[in-house]
């Protein structure tokens, strides 16, 4: 097939050069050329955004397109429909928009095990873009066959925006279309590289239960003895940081999938969250950023050497590199059963512990709030650490109702023994502002801990309002932090705090009360006086 000749199923037509499939550095090298970035001092493209407002997610802008078959869609404010009239109106913009423009192709696959994998197609304006989808998707070997249509297209015309955005049913001139029907989906007005990935992960959510695999947000390392690890969360609470361990390999730093053979990575690389990153704390991620990687939102100093703590653009600065860029990666992208599963939350109120152990109903209960804080610069319009819920660790991501999800982590848990424990990697000693944030060398002590079995030998006392099982001791991990109560200097103001956080725990949880077991309802936090 011809470089022009990709496009045809489409109907796109355009007078401009097609790149297919070009090789990193020529990637590289043309972004520069284009004006599009900068070489940084460690190697990494450094993306200039001179025009570009949006330096995070746009939720509010993405939509799914109600076709016939998308009546399993969980509709509302998260998946928001659009009709089939309107996509036309976008995707007939799009193209005449492309009519004249160069465009940058990358043929791939979004899942590591070949019986649940799907074949990619990304096509953007930017060289960038293709370098971003060439790190962060799966590159085909030489023994792979790609099909001439593949299983889903993007289409990302980051720099055009459409006048009258109103007239086409969007609510602004940005937007992330998704249309399972046509298997297309359309991004325009945001140059911000995480929409074609998350974009792709949404379309895996929806297609892998029906294949009976479990599509998970979360990342994945695997120990010595082979024994896989999970650690789900929302962006910014340390998936990637915390599976990011020297002493263990990494699948995957971000989506995975979960068959009767054990789980496999649905990308090809990482999309880390660069603030206040250094070598200290973070060695494997900080020696992974250099050539062939992507510092998006990142500032340099007159030497091009990266400022990771400047935040002056935005706290949402990100890296993106291959997964070959961690020494001891997995690179096949599959693992076992997982034996321990870690939910991850940036707690703001300060009052989570360090670490707690969950029973099964309290898991579902955990697993169903996807309690944590959004980050500064996660999302458009955040800019300091919000207390959010967002069911399954994902919720922006999530097609389906969250039971579909709920029910297979369920299922799988029991049929495979499934620890799961419950970490706190935000504040300690105060809420956001005046305690300070968990230290990484506590939590990897923690999990170190959870993982060779040694914490399960501690005393572990009752929390009297979340129920959760707290441990009394851990090596290298001072005992007063583990009961958070005792980190704060005001006894009244945690209680209070405390609290507050679990009657939001409560609120939130009566939208699912009537669909859940009883005894996974009691798992929730009791205040005293409370009928639990």
């Amino acid at each position: 097939m011809s470089d022009h000749g990709c496009l045809s199923y489409l109907k796109l037509n355009t007078t401009g050069k097609v790149f297919r499939n070009l090789p990193i550095p020529e990637l590289m090298e043309t972004a520069i050329f284009r004006q599009e970035g900068r070489l940084a001092a460690n190697g990494a493209l450094l993306i200039d955004r001179n025009n570009g407002t949006r330096f995070g997610r746009s939720p509010n802008d993405r939509f799914i397109v109600k076709t016939p078959g998308t009546e399993d869609v969980w509709w509302g404010e998260i998946n928001k429909p659009i009709s089939e009239e309107n996509w036309n109106k976008v995707f007939s913009a799009t193209k005449n928009y492309l009519k004249n423009k160069d465009v940058f192709v990358f043929d791939g696959f979004s899942g590591a095990d070949k019986k649940n994998r799907l074949q990619v197609r990304v096509i953007a304006e930017k060289a960038w873009h293709a370098l971003f989808s060439v790190t962060l998707f799966i590159r085909p070997s030489e023994k792979d066959t790609l099909a001439d249509q593949p299983g889903f297209t993007v289409l990302n015309v980051c720099d055009f925006y459409p006048q009258n955005w109103k007239e086409m049913g969007l609510n602004s001139d940005v937007f992330v279309l998704v249309n399972f029907q046509e298997k297309i989906i359309l991004i325009g007005g945001t140059h911000y590289g995480g929409e074609i990935k998350k974009s792709i992960f949404s379309v895996m959510n929806y297609l892998m239960p029906k294949q009976s695999v479990f599509p998970m947000h979360c990342s994945a390392n695997i120990g010595q003895n082979n024994e896989t690890a999970l650690f789900f969360g929302l962006s910014g609470t340390g998936k990637t940081t915390l599976s990011a361990d020297p002493d263990r390999r990494l699948i995957g730093d971000d989506e995975h999938g979960w068959t009767e053979s054990g789980v496999f990575n649905f990308e090809g690389g990482c999309y880390a969250k660069c603030i206040k990153l250094s070598r200290e704390a973070e060695p494997q991620i900080f020696d992974a950023i250099r050539f062939g990687s992507i510092l998006e939102n990142v500032v340099v100093d007159e030497n091009r050497v990266p400022n990771y703590d400047d935040d002056s653009i935005t706290e949402n600065s990100r890296a993106t590199y291959p997964t070959s860029h961690i020494d001891n990666c997995v690179q096949e992208g599959l693992g076992s059963h997982p034996k321990n599963i870690f939910f991850l939350a940036a707690d703001a109120f300060g009052v989570l512990p360090p670490i707690a152990r969950l029973s099964p109903e309290q898991a579902m209960y955990h697993f169903l709030s996807g309690y944590t804080a959004k980050l500064a610069g996660t999302e458009s319009g955040i800019n300091e650490p919000t207390a959010t819920f967002s069911a399954c660790f994902g919720a922006p991501f999530m097609v389906h109702h969250p039971f579909t999800y709920a029910k297979m982590l369920g299922e799988c848990m029991k049929k495979h023994n499934t620890r799961i424990w419950l970490v706190n990697t935000g504040w300690s000693g105060g809420a956001y502002g005046t305690g300070s944030r968990m230290k990484i060398k506590y939590t990897r002590a923690l999990l170190k801990a959870a993982l060779d079995g040694s914490l399960n030998q501690a005393k572990f006392i009752k929390d009297p309002i979340f129920g959760v099982e707290i441990p009394s001791s851990c090596p290298g991990v001072p005992e007063e932090i583990l009961t958070p109560i005792n980190t704060w200097k005001d006894r009244e103001a945690f209680n209070k705090t405390a609290a507050d956080l679990a009657n939001r725990f409560n609120k939130n949880f009566a939208k699912f009360e009537s669909q859940v077991d009883p005894a996974v309802k009691k798992a929730g936090p009791c205040l005293q006086g409370s009928a639990c």
